[in-house]
C-alpha cells in the first residue's frame, strides 16, 4: 500500500516560543523566516510517521527546529555532520567563527556547541546525532525518510554526493528541501552547487516542487524519478 501524502494545513504551523527562541539564540545562518518554512515542512513530513533527517549541523540552530516538529510528531530527528566545518568556514574564510576551533587541537569541532544548544533546548531526546561524513553514513542508511534537509558543504562534490546518498530514502509522499539555492551566477560559493542540485532534483521525475521561501526549496516525492 502507498505511503499516504500528508495534507498541508491552511494555517501553517509555528514553532512554540521556547523553540523560536532557541533558534535565534543559536549559532547558525538560517534566518528566521526560512527557519519558519522550515519547521513547517517537518511538522507536515512528520505526519508520515517516520524519520526526519538534515545533513549539515553545524551548531545546530536548524537541528532545533526539525527537533520540535519531531517532538510534535512522535518521530526522531537525525543530524549528519562531521562538526570540522565546511569550506566557507574555514580559517580564513568569511563565516568562520574563532569560537568553534578546538583550542587543543587547532582545528575546527562545532559538536561541543551543538551538544550545548540541544541541552539548553531541552531537546536530546528528541535528536540522534550521526557523527562522520555525511556519503559515509548515507552508505550504511537502509531506511525510509519523512524529511531530508540537504544543507552541508557548497560544492558540487559535496552537494551532489549528500543529494544522491540522501534523496533515494525521501519516503513517497516525504519532503526534500534543500537550503541555500541561489540560482544567480554570482553566488557560485555560496549557492550555485545547492541550486544545481535542486535542478537536478527537479528534472529527475521523482519530485514535485512546493513553495518557496528566500533561498529554501521544497519539494515533494511523488514518484521514482530516473
Amino acid at each position: 500500500m502507498p505511503t499516504p501524502t500528508p495534507t498541508p494545513t491552511p494555517n501553517p504551523p509555528a514553532p512554540g516560543p521556547e523553540i523560536l527562541a532557541a533558534f535565534e539564540a543559536a549559532k547558525g545562518f538560517m534566518p528566521v523566516g526560512e527557519g519558519l518554512a522550515l519547521y513547517t515542512a517537518a511538522v507536515e513530513a512528520g505526519r508520515l510517521g517516520l524519520p526526519l533527517l538534515e545533513v549539515g549541523t553545524y551548531c545546530g540552530r536548524s537541528t532545533i527546529l526539525l527537533a520540535g516538529a519531531a517532538r510534535e510528531a512522535g518521530v526522531t530527528a537525525l543530524t549528519v555532520d562531521h562538526h570540522r566545518g565546511s569550506e566557507e568556514q574555514q580559517p580564513g574564510w568569511e563565516y568562520h567563527d574563532p569560537e568553534t576551533v578546538d583550542p587543543e587541537l587547532g582545528v575546527m569541532d562545532t559538536l561541543p556547541t551543538f551538544r550545548r544548544t540541544l541541552h539548553r533546548a531541552g531537546l536530546e531526546d528528541h535528536v540522534v546525532a550521526l557523527v562522520g561524513c555525511s556519503p559515509k553514513v548515507a552508505a550504511l542508511w537502509n531506511s525510509p525518510l519523512a524529511l531530508v534537509f540537504i544543507d552541508g558543504g557548497h560544492t558540487d562534490e559535496h552537494a551532489t554526493a549528500d543529494y544522491e546518498g540522501w534523496a533515494p530514502h525521501v519516503a513517497e509522499g516525504g519532503l526534500l528541501v534543500i537550503h541555500d539555492v541561489f540560482p544567480d551566477p554570482v553566488d557560485e560559493f555560496t549557492g550555485q552547487a545547492p541550486y544545481r542540485v535542486y535542478l537536478r532534483a527537479l528534472a529527475s521525475g521523482a519530485f514535485t516542487e512546493l513553495p518557496a521561501t528566500d533561498s529554501l526549496r521544497v519539494l515533494r516525492r511523488t514518484g521514482d524519478g530516473t
